[in-house]
């Protein structure tokens, strides 16, 4: 499915951009552009999934809620300024780091839109999560947060700067991104202190996040949407049946780790054999719609139901 999409931009920003990459160099490059990492999905999943199982629960629960809104959000409001990749549009801007390194860097719907930078936002969220989190408890411990408020600036600030230097996002689309992720840590945990009862909550999350369902036409909504549904879900469950106990210990956290990833990867493969590969990739609502449920079902399974195997994980 090609999405064209708009295409609009600051002038000092494209010659901030081509100025960028015609002056650092191909090592120099090769570093900065290792650090989009730290804002790519699969690294924050192994981030999140760590904290959750492993480190302490409900700073899992306070980081993930933060982040796979801010995963829903970041599509939405791409599919609303629908903004073209600036390599599309600017020849002199090179694109060295895809999305998706496998299909055409010119194919709108797996390259995905350019504003806000989902990499950014990411960054703040999950970072920025930890060290809000860290905070509220050095409150109450007598702890020092300063370490962690600037471990988030600092690599929040280099996976934005990445973003831009790679020719991913405009620089406008990286400040979009930071400053959707400084709106969710602070806007949710004060919407999560403001409502307690847990199923009023529920509903008003999801009547920010199912809009998108009427606009959104791009997969990393609805996988994001299916995450986050699923994760709610996940939490309710382990909360009534299962009640697991973290671990600081290092061969079980790796084990509940390694196994979770693999379960991870394994229910994706599974839960795409009832389909066709032609179906998946179509792009149509329907297609959409199964990605959605597929990742629910994902996320439901490693937040609710796995953790069952922590008791014979020792």
């Amino acid at each position: 499915m090609e999405l064209a999409g708009n295409g609009f931009s600051l002038t000092a920003e494209v010659v901030f951009m081509e100025w960028l990459q015609a002056h650092i160099g191909e090592g120099a490059m090769r570093l900065v552009s290792a650090f989009s990492m730290f804002g790519e999905e699969m690294l924050l999943v192994l981030l999140l999934g760590f904290i959750y199982w492993c480190w302490d629960k409900k700073m899992g629960r306070f980081v993930g809620l933060n982040m796979l809104m801010t995963v829903v959000w970041n599509p939405m409001i791409k599919n609303i300024f629908i903004r073209r990749r600036p390599y599309f549009d600017h020849e002199n801007i090179r694109i060295l780091r895809p999305v998706d390194p496998k299909s055409d860097i010119y194919d709108i719907s797996a390259q995905g839109y350019s504003f806000p930078s989902g990499h950014s936002a990411n960054a703040v969220s999950a970072y920025g999560s930890i060290a809000v989190y860290e905070k509220q408890s050095s409150r109450q411990g007598g702890r020092s947060y300063r370490y962690p408020a600037a471990a988030a600036a600092v690599l929040s600030f280099l996976v934005g700067f990445s973003r831009i230097a790679v020719g991913a996002h405009y620089p406008t689309d990286v400040l979009g991104g930071w400053l959707l992720g400084l709106l969710i840590i602070f806007a949710v945990p004060a919407l999560c202190r403001k409502v307690t009862d847990r199923k009023l909550l529920t509903v008003i999350l999801l009547a920010l996040t199912l809009p998108g369902l009427i606009w959104c036409r791009s997969e990393d909504y609805f996988s994001g949407l299916g995450l986050f549904l699923g994760f709610l879900a996940g939490s309710a469950f382990e909360d009534r049946y299962v009640r697991f106990e973290n671990t600081r210990r290092f061969l079980p956290s790796l084990l509940r780790l390694v196994l979770g990833l693999a379960l991870f990867l394994a229910l994706n493969a599974v839960l795409k054999l009832p389909f066709s590969k032609e179906f998946l990739d179509s792009g149509v609502y329907a297609a959409l719609l199964v990605r959605c449920a597929r990742y629910a079902v994902v996320s439901f399974i490693e937040f609710g139901v796995y953790p069952f195997l922590f008791r014979w994980i020792k």
